[in-house]
């Protein structure tokens, strides 16, 4: 008679697919999704308790016992949606990681990826328009942290430019203020700009050669 092999194998765990963590994890991510969902569908004048309990069938309270309020889901939402912070953190991080790779190139192409992100992102453009209308702690968490961020990039830029007559700071300010207004003014008013129209692939790419330019010249001196 044949010994039963399968007597002495080791069970196989079975994988934990809920459980109060995981629940939890869950049940916060579809109430960061809900703030989205408002704000794509009602706007962010509507972001409030109820309609975000309402949007993702939960009841309101859970907003207060896994966040602390709704400020803080809110900023939880907005930090998953900051360009800066996660949308192109790969080109970020090589540039904190190693500051030597700080060119043309690589600024050059964090700007570009700005650009495209808020021509296409209407919960972005939201966002930004928001931050500009109104003052809210939640939106200045956000902005101070990008701030933070954008300190530790200018400590391996500044260097760079000690001997320069380029303002570098002034300049990457200008550039990317310009590229927020130019892209939430085509997608509001689906108007041009100085005869352009970057709603057009044509009238994108010249703005996108005239930054390359812009930063050609900034860091002419330094390489």
């Amino acid at each position: 008679m044949k010994k039963n092999v399968t007597e002495d194998r080791p069970k196989k765990e079975r994988k934990v697919t809920s459980g109060p963590i995981r629940d939890k994890e869950r049940t916060k991510a579809r109430m960061i999704a809900a703030v989205g969902k408002v704000i794509q569908k009602k706007g962010y004048h509507a972001l409030n308790g109820p309609n975000i309990a309402l949007e993702c069938g939960l009841n309101k309270a859970l907003i207060w016992n896994y966040f602390g309020g709704l400020d803080q889901l809110v900023e939880a939402y907005l930090t998953q949606k900051d360009f800066w912070q996660i949308g192109d953190k790969g080109v970020l991080e090589q540039m904190i990681s190693n500051p030597n790779d700080i060119d043309v190139a690589l600024v050059n192409e964090l700007l570009k990826s700005q650009l495209n992100t808020f021509l296409k992102d209407k919960t972005k453009q939201k966002i930004i328009h928001w931050g500009l209308g109104e003052k809210t702690k939640a939106l200045k968490n956000i902005a101070d942290r990008r701030e933070v961020l954008g300190e530790e990039l200018f400590k391996h830029v500044d260097p760079k430019f000690e001997h320069s007559e380029t303002d570098i700071r002034a300049t990457l300010a200008i550039l990317v203020s310009g590229i927020y207004y130019l892209a939430l003014q085509a997608k509001s008013t689906g108007s041009t700009f100085c005869g352009i129209d970057i709603n057009t692939e044509e009238g994108k790419i010249r703005i996108e050669k005239t930054v390359e330019k812009i930063l050609k010249q900034a860091f002419a001196g330094i390489e």
